[in-house]
């Protein structure tokens, strides 16, 4: 499986079942991992086999964020309809759409940093599968789809809902927080995952599953999201849409929160205050 990394010291990877390279051992013409999703996107990444320098097992090595430095940061609420009726709400009939700064954007492990209690005393996490973009596009048709995007990555997002109760245009507060967007550690290529709708997305907190469910369920599929946000703005490479997630629970300093996403991979991060 075909993988774009960095390692915590930033050094750009590339990797596959067998470990991971320097990607620029790879594709000595790219520096960053920004560099790479177009490639990705084409389907033209190099093959991690044909570099010059020997794999270094993915358990051999701690990872950064994949990017070092994120685009448009896209959230969706309420794109399953079990995580909608938890909540009491009605399932919107076309995508509930938020934006995080990218100051909220975090690496694996995190940790989570939960706000002064006085601004909010009860935040969730919520598991979530995310689509990374690879090109320039616009105004794109749901089939056009599939060529811009580089690849999934597992994310962890977070909700001040005490925050969002008060009024629901206090949203982008509520989501905004630093440390409220937990990514990585490894974007996997499109063309690694054969069967998108059967993939689960998980919810884990302190080795509990408290939410499951199917790509199949969301009432709007990851590429459509991308084609509908198209009409309403210019992707870029490095914007990141994070397509809703089955179910939310309530976390606390000490938790261990995971976003299990098959095929695609975990991301984990340690709650703090």
């Amino acid at each position: 499986m075909v993988r774009l990394a960095r390692s915590a010291d930033g050094t750009p990877l590339l990797g596959d079942d067998s470990g991971f390279v320097p990607l620029s051992a790879a594709d000595p013409s790219l520096e960053t991992v920004r560099d790479a999703l177009p490639l990705a996107a084409a389907g033209d990444l190099a093959d991690p086999a044909d570099a010059s320098a020997e794999p270094v097992p993915a358990s051999d090595l701690a990872f950064a964020s994949p990017l070092a430095e994120y685009g448009k940061l896209w959230g969706i609420g309420l794109n399953y309809a079990e995580h909608a009726s938890d909540l009491d709400e009605d399932r919107p009939t076309e995508p509930a759409s938020f934006m995080k700064p990218t100051t909220a954007a975090t690496g694996p492990g995190g940790p989570i940093r939960l706000p002064d209690p006085a601004i909010t005393d009860r935040v969730t996490a919520e598991a979530e599968l995310a689509v990374v973009l690879g090109q320039t596009c616009r105004d794109l048709e749901r089939e056009e789809a599939e060529n811009v995007i580089a690849g999934y990555l597992p994310v962890i997002d977070m909700t001040a809902e005490d925050v969002l109760e008060q009024n629901p245009r206090f949203l982008t507060r509520s989501k905004s927080f630093d440390t409220f967007l937990v990514v990585g550690p490894s974007i996997i290529t499109t063309d690694e995952v054969d069967d998108l709708e059967s993939i689960t997305v998980r919810t884990i907190v302190n080795d509990e599953v408290v939410a499951e469910n199917r790509v199949h369920n969301m009432m709007t599929p990851p590429k459509e999201l991308v084609s509908f946000h198209s009409d309403v703005m210019t992707f870029e490479p490095g914007d990141v849409i994070s397509t809703g997630t089955p179910g939310a629970s309530p976390i606390d300093a000490g938790d261990h929160v995971t976003a299990s996403v098959d095929v695609v991979g975990d991301v984990s991060a340690d709650v703090v205050r």
